[in-house]
């Protein structure tokens, strides 16, 4: 799918998911929240579950995204940051290639590469975890009045990104669809909302 241009109510899923015990927990909830550009419209929430330092968080962000009944207006997919439950890596660009939907990637810090590949080699399926890593490419920076974020993407032109993120980022540094998901992952774990700003 090609943006041609990026309308103020543009349907984007954000994903995040919950805080976890690393110790303790095997799997843990993924959520995703499809909001209207930055504006206080979520139109849908979904929720999936996804295994602690696995491999499937790829193929279920790829069923859920494609399976939802809003599927047909959606136009971005956006996840906060390439990893979910501690070190279970997403292909950025497997998601695009089969949902047909861009992948933007964002994080509020500029990512120690080497500290983070020094961590995941202590993981069964280092290679495999590494090449999604490189595949998403170099972060890019993006300054907003409050500070700036960090992102990569798939399937989007970087001026089209830079737009989706500026109008999405409209409450905090975090976009609004994944602020929304992290305070509903987070409150299906714990039973409260935490952070979100």
């Amino acid at each position: 799918m090609t943006i041609r241009k990026v309308k103020d109510e543009i349907r984007v899923l954000g994903w995040d998911d919950s805080p976890f015990d690393s110790e303790n927990d095997e799997r843990i909830p993924l959520v995703g929240s499809i909001v209207r550009g930055g504006k206080p419209y979520l139109d849908g929430v979904l929720v999936e579950e996804i295994t602690v330092d696995g491999f499937d968080a790829t193929e279920t962000i790829i069923e859920a995204s494609s399976k939802t009944r809003h599927r047909g207006q959606l136009r971005v997919i956006m996840l906060d940051g390439i990893t979910f439950a501690g070190f279970n890596t997403v292909d950025i660009e497997k998601v695009y290639t089969e949902t047909d939907l861009p992948v933007i990637v964002v994080t509020r810090k500029d990512t120690d590469f080497e500290g983070f590949k020094a961590a995941m080699k202590e993981l069964p399926g280092f290679e495999k975890r590494w090449k999604c890593i490189k595949k998403a490419g170099d972060l890019k920076k993006l300054p907003l009045p409050d500070g700036s974020l960090y992102f990569q993407y798939k399937g989007i032109k970087e001026e089209s990104a830079r737009k989706v993120l500026e109008l999405t980022a409209s409450k905090s540094l975090t976009p609004e669809p994944i602020r929304i998901s992290h305070l509903i992952a987070s409150a299906i774990k714990t039973g409260e909302s935490i952070g979100g700003a």
